[in-house]
C-alpha cells in the first residue's frame, strides 16, 4: 500500500482556496534534486480529487439510490472500523468512515526501480513522509512515463496498482470504490493496515513501516474472525500466500548474494535469469504438489521478471516475524505492543534493524 503524504491540513470549508493558493507556493519552496513541480502538482491534484469525492458512509448507506451490494459492504466495513478502534486500539477518527468513488480501479500506481544488478531501490524523499522506495502517480499514463525514463537509464522497473493508501492521519482517509470489490474481510484487513500507519510511522524506513502494518493487518484479521465466531484463519489460502512470499524472499536473498560476486555483466545477467527460472520451477512444484494444482499466483510468476518486481515483497513482509515475536512477548496486549514498537522507532536505523533481526530469530 502506498503512503503518499500531502503537505498540509486544512478544514473542508477552506479546502479549495488552500489548494489553489497555498499549495503551489509551498511546493515551489520544497522542490529538491529528486522531485519536480510537475510531480508535486499531480500529487496535489489527485489528493484534492479524492477529498472532494468523500461522503460520510452513513449517508451513502441511507441513500435509497445506493446499490444494495455496496450498501452491504459499507455496513460490514463500519463494523470492522469499530472493531479496529475498540479491540485493536487503532486510531478512532473519521478515516474509513467516509466513502469516495474515484471512477477507476486503482487510486495510485507505484513505480519501483532498482539497478540491473542490485535489489537496492531507487528512493524518493518527501516532506514529512521521509524517503520511500517508490514513486506514486494518480495517473497510470504518468506512471508509465516515469517507468520509461527509468528503463532508458538501464534500471529494472515495475509498476503496481494500489487500491488504497494512508495520509497518516493528515486527512480523513476514505473507503474507495477500488476497495469494495474485494469482499468484506479483505476490506476489513486493509482498514486495519492503513490505520496501523496512522498509529505509528517512522520516516525513511519503508520496510519497518510496511512490515508493522502488515502484522497488524494479519493479527487483526485473525482476531476479527474469532470475534465473529469464524475459524481463526482461512487456513489454506493464508498458508499458500505465506509460502509464496517465503519463496520470493528466498529468491531475493540468493540474488543479493549473486550481485555481490565479481562477475562480468553478461555472466551476471545469465545467472540472474537462472535465479528467476529457479523461482518459477520451485513455484510450479509447490503448486502442482502440495497445493493440488491451485495456481493463484500463475499470472504474476509467468509474467516478465526483474529485481524491481520482487522489491515490494521485501518491503511489506521482511520484518513481520519480528513483530509477531514482539506481540507474543507482550502477551498479546495491543497497547503494550505499540509502546514497544514506538521504542524501536526511536532507535537509529542500524540499531532498529539489529533489534528486529534478534526478534525475528526467536521461536513463537
Amino acid at each position: 500500500m502506498i503512503r503518499i503524504l500531502l503537505l498540509l491540513r486544512s478544514s473542508s470549508g477552506a479546502l479549495d482556496r488552500v489548494f489553489r493558493v497555498f499549495v503551489p507556493v509551498l511546493l515551489l519552496g520544497l522542490l529538491n534534486g529528486c522531485s519536480s513541480l510537475g510531480y508535486y502538482s499531480q500529487l496535489g491534484e489527485g489528493q484534492l480529487q479524492l477529498l472532494r469525492a468523500r461522503t460520510p458512509v452513513e449517508q451513502v448507506i441511507a441513500d435509497p439510490a445506493t446499490d444494495d451490494k455496496l450498501r452491504s459492504h459499507l455496513q460490514q466495513s463500519q463494523r470492522a472500523r469499530v472493531f479496529a478502534s475498540e479491540h485493536l486500539k487503532l486510531p478512532d477518527n473519521r478515516s474509513y468512515r467516509v466513502y469516495a468513488d474515484i471512477g477507476r480501479p486503482y487510486v495510485v500506481w507505484n513505480v519501483f526501480a532498482t539497478p540491473e544488478f542490485s535489489l537496492d531501490p531507487l528512493t524518493h524523499c518527501f516532506p514529512i513522509a521521509g524517503c520511500v522506495a517508490y514513486r506514486g502517480y494518480y495517473s497510470q499514463g504518468r506512471a508509465r512515463g516515469e517507468a520509461a525514463v527509468r528503463k532508458l537509464e538501464g534500471m529494472d522497473v515495475y509498476i503496481g496498482g494500489v487500491e488504497a493508501y494512508s495520509t497518516l492521519g493528515w486527512f480523513d482517509d476514505p473507503i474507495l470504490n477500488s476497495m469494495v470489490g474485494w469482499g468484506d474481510e479483505r476490506l476489513a484487513t486493509v482498514i486495519f493496515h492503513e490505520l496501523a500507519h496512522q498509529r505509528f510511522y517512522v520516516q525513511d524506513d519503508t520496510a519497518f513501516n510496511e512490515s508493522f502494518a502488515t502484522f497488524v493487518e494479519q493479527e487483526g484479521t485473525r482476531q476479527w474472525r474469532a470475534f465473529r465466531g469464524l475459524p481463526v484463519q482461512a487456513a489454506e489460502g493464508v498458508k499458500q500466500r505465506d509460502q509464496f512470499v517465503a519463496l520470493v524472499l528466498a529468491t531475493r536473498e540468493r540474488l543479493k548474494a549473486l550481485y555481490a560476486q565479481p562477475l562480468k555483466a553478461e555472466a551476471m545477467r545469465a545467472a540472474k535469469q537462472a535465479e528467476f527460472e529457479r523461482m518459477r520451477g520451485e513455484y510450479r512444484r509447490m503448486r502442482d504438489g502440495e497445493w493440488g494444482g491451485v495456481g493463484r499466483f500463475d499470472a504474476w510468476v509467468n509474467a516478465p521478471m526483474n529485481n524491481a518486481k520482487l522489491l515490494p515483497f521485501g518491503l511489506y513482509d521482511q520484518w513481520v516475524p519480528a513483530f509477531a515475536a514482539l506481540f507474543a512477548e507482550v502477551g498479546g496486549d495491543w497497547e503494550a505492543f505499540y509502546r514497544r514498537v514506538e521504542e524501536l522507532g526511536k532507535l537509529t536505523a542500524n540499531q532498529r534493524q539489529s533489534a528486529l533481526k534478534t526478534l525475528a530469530a526467536r521461536p513463537l
